[in-house]
């Protein structure tokens, strides 16, 4: 209970957009370079060394992955100085490595803090995932429904047909299915490559994006970061872990999930309250990318917090070094 009163969240929101902006600024170089390990490294490396300067006491619950596989922002590590809150952070330095390697819209760098103990501490396994925007009664769409009930659902609650109805979905062939039986129904589908993260967060302002409704399976970790920024911005989320053989399930194990078929809602995958920032890479309909002029760079940041509901939208111009 202390942690969570020492938890200030409006003193270290900006801190938490310095650091994705940091992030943000490493990897610019390399956009549209081919490169996707490069940018995730350069992005990694940036984001470390600006949350090493925060005076929190933070642990990586969601990271780059498991102390094995990534030397740095590991989940378990320790960051910031120690000397503040106990935190935990969920955190993807670079949403979409190959949107940047191949300058495609919606790659952010993205980060969320919540008091220890507070975020799910999801294992890199697949997580599916059903999320709407803000102003629908509690399940208004499960994930019991079949796909193209949640359609009708969802078009029944909202006042229209189906056919006015939107949904995004992550263009891969465990999805075909899925695909299919939504465009039965008469919606359309705004397909994506990569990015879920930014995926689920235009369902919290559809009356811009577009996009009413996020349905299939993407990487657990990214459903955490997911569940933080609707928390901050309204609207529901359900996820269930889907594992595939028994190292998953082991992964699952070691951070100490013991019921495999839970659904969580939206509020069982971030407990209290959090905070959110987002920085463009490349442009995108959430936040706009780097932008370079002569002499100086551009950045766009989308700072939230939970507590009180505010979303800021932040334009940071430093000069090129």
């Amino acid at each position: 209970m202390a942690d969570a009163v020492e938890f200030h969240d409006r003193l270290l929101s900006l801190g938490l957009a310095r650091v994705s902006e940091a992030a943000a600024l490493a990897s610019a170089r390399l956009i549209g370079r081919g490169d996707e390990k490069a940018a995730d490294q350069a992005a990694v490396n940036a984001m470390r060394d600006q949350l090493n300067l925060l005076d929190i006491n933070g642990v990586v619950v969601i990271g780059e992955g498991e102390r094995d596989e990534a030397p740095m922002l590991y989940i378990g590590e320790k960051v910031g100085t120690g000397n503040g809150p106990a935190v935990d952070i969920a955190l993807d330095p670079l949403e979409g490595t190959t949107l940047t390697a191949k300058d495609m819209p919606n790659a952010l760098t993205v980060i969320a803090m919540a008091p220890r103990g507070t975020l799910l501490h999801a294992p890199d396994v697949y997580m599916e995932k059903l999320a709407i925007g803000p102003g629908y009664a509690r399940d208004t769409v499960t994930l019991a429904m079949p796909p193209a009930d949640r359609v009708r659902a969802l078009a029944a609650a909202k006042g229209c047909a189906p056919g006015d109805i939107t949904v995004c979905i992550l263009e891969r062939p465990r999805h075909e299915a899925m695909i299919a039986e939504v465009r039965s129904t008469g919606a359309s589908i705004r397909l994506i490559t990569d990015g879920d993260v930014a995926g689920v967060i235009h369902c919290a302002e559809a009356e811009v994006t577009g996009i009413d409704m996020y349905m299939g399976s993407g990487g657990a970790p990214e459903g955490v970061l997911a569940a933080a920024a609707l928390k901050c911005m309204g609207g529901q989320m359900y996820g269930k872990l889907l594992f595939r053989n028994d190292d998953e399930r082991a992964r699952a194990a070691r951070a100490g999930i013991t019921d495999l078929n839970r659904i969580y809602t939206r509020d069982e995958l971030v407990t209290a309250d959090v905070i959110f920032a987002a920085t463009g890479v490349t442009n995108g309909s959430i936040v706009s990318g780097i932008k370079r002029e002569p002499g100086w760079v551009t950045t766009e940041t989308i700072l939230m917090r939970s507590k009180t509901g505010s979303v800021r939208r932040m334009s940071y111009r430093t000069p090129v070094k």
